[in-house]
């Protein structure tokens, strides 16, 4: 489906400046699908801080994780194709409640949370990849694509390496799009583990800079159209 355009904020969002030093940068708002769009193209997602008081703080790291398109899938990656069968938005919500299982430690998503992003799931700018086997759901991710960028949330397992399966399903079906080399595949922050995914880090100015490029291309269609 073509995504809709959901009403326009009420918020002005703005990115921080190249030189703020500290990765949040603003506090408040709200989670509604044009505020959630609005921070996203200006290069800011949202988490919760403080969630006893129902605050969303909005982030922007100084050294953004992204994953390169341009590059090989790294081996990590490619040893794992083939592993499981690959869906995209079929159990949407069951990916991301996996995603945020109390158990896991750091876990950040919430039921407001859920509920932003399971709306802008029906509005067609947020997608499941999938990892199932003969038991189920295995592992899967999600993320927000707007333009070129796809703007990956959080993922999950539940069987031994079905988040990397789900993620080299993401990265093989962005690289066989159009425009490849104007898309962002951005991660947020480059952990050691998604280092070894293939990411890496690059300064906020220049993840504004791919972000405006990123902007200007269609969306990856083939992402929805492809199954297996």
């Amino acid at each position: 489906m073509h995504p809709v355009e959901p009403e326009p904020s009420r918020w002005q969002l703005e990115p921080p400046p190249e030189g703020h030093e500290h990765d949040l940068w603003a506090v408040g708002a709200d989670l509604e699908p044009g505020t959630l769009l609005a921070g996203y193209r200006v290069g800011l997602f949202p988490m919760p801080i403080a969630r006893e008081e129902g605050m969303t703080g909005w982030w922007s790291p100084a050294t953004r994780g992204v994953i390169p398109l341009a590059r090989r899938p790294p081996r990590t990656l490619r040893r794992v194709a083939g592993r499981y069968e690959i869906r995209v938005n079929t159990v949407f919500e069951e990916v991301m409640r996996g995603c945020g299982d109390p158990s896991r430690p750091h876990g950040w998503i919430d039921e407001p949370m859920l509920t932003a992003y399971a709306r802008l799931h029906a509005l067609g700018w947020v997608h499941s990849i999938e990892c199932w086997d003969a038991a189920g759901l295995a592992g899967g991710l999600y993320g927000v694509s707007i333009g070129g960028l796809f703007a990956a949330e959080s993922m999950f397992q539940r069987r031994a390496d079905a988040a990397k399966c789900a993620v080299h399903a993401l990265v093989t079906r962005l690289q066989a799009t159009d425009d490849v080399d104007r898309r962002v595949l951005d991660v947020q922050w480059c952990t050691p583990h998604l280092a070894l995914l293939g990411a890496l880090e690059i300064s906020r100015a220049t993840y504004h800079r791919l972000l405006a490029a990123a902007l200007t291309v269609p969306g990856p269609d083939s992402l929805v159209r492809k199954a297996g």
